[in-house]
């Protein structure tokens, strides 16, 4: 894999192409921003992205295809006091990671050893299709009827849902997980967050942990501690079985309580 081009700067985030696939990062105050690419042995390949439009870095890469495990760095100015390209940076448009995010002294922001040894990696992967229209139940509000839950919590004691599918995406796409919720009148599942997430280390030192996942990390990942037989395909999948019972699917996403900050 090399950089064969400049890129575009849209859209942000790894993708995937023929051939290759576009990298773009939008980093407005960094000189530089390199794509880390990691083999199964967890030897590392540096680009620098050759490109930059205004606050965005970007490179055409060619070789570049799906189930490569990779993170960012960043270089800049010492005035800015965030540059520390020992740092490996999770790509915020990442789809997929290889690991849940578990805090680990070298993720902080100081000047330090290589943190890539415990940062979860982002997985290269193409976009699924859209979702066609027509699968939505498209209940009218009036007769809509909210059940809120958490994907562990709804089925990991389940009797009625095997073992292995307990407290996974795969568990709600369960026949006994969709009956019992049909059979409550339920017309949409809303989901506690799903995106992928970290524990504070507030809470670690306490020995408890953030069971109901605000504290997100990469918003369009979804959280591999939730991974079923299915892999990263178990969402879609659920969302696909819950409309075809005629029940909708909510997301729970909080944008003011993210993974970088210690609260």
């Amino acid at each position: 894999m090399r950089i064969a081009g400049p890129g575009r700067p849209h859209p942000l985030g790894v993708t995937l192409e023929a051939g290759g696939a576009n990298v773009a990062v939008r980093a407005g105050a960094a000189e530089r921003v390199h794509l880390c690419l990691f083999d199964d042995a967890d030897v590392e390949l540096r680009l620098s992205l050759s490109e930059r439009t205004g606050d965005v870095h970007h490179a055409w890469i060619e070789g570049l295809v799906a189930g490569v495990r990779y993170g960012l760095r960043a270089d800049g100015p010492e005035a800015a006091g965030v540059f520390d390209p020992a740092k490996l940076l999770a790509d915020p448009f990442a789809r997929r990671f290889d690991g849940p995010f578990r805090w680990d002294p070298r993720l902080a922001a100081t000047k330090s050893a290589d943190s890539a040894p415990a940062m979860p990696k982002a997985v290269t992967c193409a976009l699924p299709p859209p979702v066609d229209p027509a699968e939505r139940p498209a209940t009218p509000w009036s007769k809509t009827v909210i059940y809120e839950a958490h994907v562990k919590g709804l089925t990991q004691l389940d009797p009625e849902v095997p073992e292995a599918l307990r407290g996974t995406f795969d568990a709600l796409a369960h026949p006994a997980a969709i009956a019992r919720l049909k059979d409550l009148g339920v017309t949409a599942l809303e989901l506690l967050p799903i995106m992928a997430f970290m524990d504070e280390p507030r809470l670690l030192k306490l020995g408890l942990s953030n069971y109901w996942g605000y504290n997100t990390a990469a918003f369009l990942a979804p959280e591999p501690r939730y991974f079923g037989p299915s892999g990263s395909d178990g969402p879609r999948r659920a969302v696909a079985a819950l409309h075809q019972a005629g029940i909708e699917v909510i997301l729970d996403v909080v944008f003011n309580h993210t993974a970088e900050l210690d609260a």
